[in-house]
């Protein structure tokens, strides 16, 4: 879907979203939809004919047609391609389609982001943030899916994580508020990530001293892989919902001038970097992290 003027993407995570394979639904539901041809703009939708236990369904959905500023229209009055669900148990985007892959939801609890948390997966990235010399505080520009914000501020960051994109915002936010009824992650998280839904660029250009971040996180959309068959569900999903990220330079530059310690940006292991010059980089077989050091201010 192409998008409006002005109305790029940044991030991911994907990782922190989980897709299903197809399967019945939940007895209750209220939908938000995002038509096909109009530029990714999600609008809200309410199922007709609502039962008495879809009634407080639907109410969260007008609710958070408002907090984000989406129209709330009827089911019946376009054709949708992509449907985000308020279910009894969580918030969900849908593909009615057929053939289309099953829900994707953020899920910070189980799923990969689960097992990784048990495991630890993320050496890579607390390198590139430098976690060697304590824990800084950070500001992730791309938070997507909020995967990464999720595992900096679980291990001791103070984050401040910035999504344009409203659908992202509202399953992120959804998912970090179910994880946060887990005592274990309430009391390794506490109040150290913080969700913001808004463009990174004029954030950052309008951040008060007290407020600037050690670090700033970015992760923009990678160039599609030719073997576009071994890309993940997910990041074919979040390719066709948000797009390309053609200013992701322009953030770079701003984020440049505004970090304190350092900016660091994910990238494929085999991509350009967003910017000549890296101070240094760490990467694995698929992902590598440039790390931008900020020279010492006199």
């Amino acid at each position: 879907m192409k998008r409006k003027a002005g109305q790029t993407r940044h991030d991911r995570g994907a990782d922190a979203a989980t897709a299903e394979p197809a399967q019945g639904e939940p007895a209750a539901r209220a939908t938000v939809a995002v038509r096909a041809d109009c530029d990714g703009i999600p609008a809200l939708c309410e199922s007709e004919g609502a039962t008495e236990s879809e009634r407080p369904l639907h109410r969260q959905a007008a609710q958070l047609a408002a907090r984000l500023g989406l129209p709330l229209v009827h089911a019946g009055d376009a054709a949708y391609d992509l449907l985000l669900t308020v279910t009894a148990e969580r918030l969900e985007l849908r593909f009615p389609q057929r053939g289309g892959p099953g829900p994707l939801y953020v899920d910070f609890v189980g799923g990969p982001l689960g097992y990784a948390r048990r495991v630890n997966r993320f050496g890579l990235l607390f390198q590139a943030v430098g976690f060697r010399s304590g824990r800084p505080s950070v500001l992730d520009a791309t938070a997507g899916l909020g995967r990464d914000a999720f595992w900096l501020a679980y291990h001791g960051c103070r984050v401040t994580a910035i999504e344009r994109s409203p659908t992202l915002f509202a399953l992120s936010q959804d998912g970090l508020e179910r994880a946060a009824r887990v005592p274990d992650i309430h009391a390794h998280l506490g109040d150290r990530l913080r969700l913001l839904h808004g463009d990174a660029r004029g954030y950052l250009q309008q951040l008060a001293p007290q407020d600037v971040p050690d670090v700033v996180y970015l992760d923009p959309m990678f160039a599609p892989r030719k073997k576009s068959a071994l890309v993940k569900v997910e990041m074919r999903i979040l390719r066709r919902l948000v797009g390309d990220d053609p200013d992701a330079g322009e953030l770079l530059e701003l984020a440049r001038a505004v970090a304190r310690q350092r900016v660091v940006v994910k990238r494929h292991r085999h991509a350009e970097p967003l910017a000549p010059h890296p101070t240094h980089s760490h990467s694995d077989r698929t992902t590598r992290y440039d790390v931008y050091i900020r020279p010492l201010r006199r």
